[in-house]
């Protein structure tokens, strides 16, 4: 019954087969977010809505989140879920299984926090190395429930760069809107200036700071 996923819309579904549960956990919320069926996962059904309508809707909505998560694990996982009557019970099965009870979990949120806040970049990592492992770090924390802002990791990454890349961060920073700056926008300012370095090309603060401002309003900071 896990890997059957007909009917449920269009959009592709993880199935989960019992390894990187932080990453299926963060798609498959998603997935019930933008069915409007994660609250009824996150935190139960209340059945004391006064509204007919609302209630009604609710019920229809809250009888489609088990069936959703216990279509999209592994047979081998399901048996673990199977006892489950809400979606609530076999979310919690799952995630105090693969990330433990809630005390388990405050320590190794804790543990992540930690690793966020004192990584940095080290000699010879490429800009998208970087990237990619303070993402990987991001991922687990929101996996345990954690909301990190866009803004916030990109504050981080600006923090724990080598010396070299300091005067990129500094033009981004003064001439870009940090709040409004995508993680596509900040991997094509680095990459194009680490690809000019790479061939051989020195560039200023003043140079880079100019060439962010021309193009400020192209919805993307190239660099040099």
């Amino acid at each position: 019954m896990a890997s059957n996923t007909s009917g449920i819309q269009n959009t592709p579904i993880p199935i989960f087969k019992g390894d990187s549960y932080d990453i299926w956990n963060i798609r498959m919320r998603t997935i019930l977010m933008s069915r409007l069926l994660w609250d009824f996962v996150g935190t139960g059904y209340n059945d004391a809505d006064g509204d007919r309508v609302s209630l009604r809707d609710n019920r229809k909505k809250y009888a489609k989140a088990l069936p959703l998560i216990q279509s999209v694990v592994h047979d081998d996982i399901f048996s673990r879920i199977a006892g489950a009557l809400t979606s609530k019970q076999a979310w919690t099965l799952l995630q105090n299984e693969y990330q433990g009870d809630s005390k388990v979990q405050i320590v190794k949120l804790q543990g992540l926090r930690r690793e966020f806040e004192t990584i940095q970049m080290k000699e010879g990592w490429p800009f998208a190395d970087f990237l990619s492992k303070v993402m990987k770090i991001v991922n687990k924390i929101q996996s345990y429930g954690e909301v990190v802002k866009d803004q916030t990791v990109i504050e981080k990454v600006f923090r724990s760069l080598l010396v070299r890349w300091v005067h990129v961060a500094a033009a981004t920073e003064k001439y870009k809107d940090l709040s409004q700056l995508s993680y596509d926008q900040l991997m094509g300012s680095f990459q194009a200036h680490e690809a000019r370095v790479n061939r051989g090309f020195q560039v200023s603060v003043e140079e880079q700071a100019l060439q962010v401002r021309e193009e400020e309003n192209t919805g993307i900071v190239t660099g040099y």
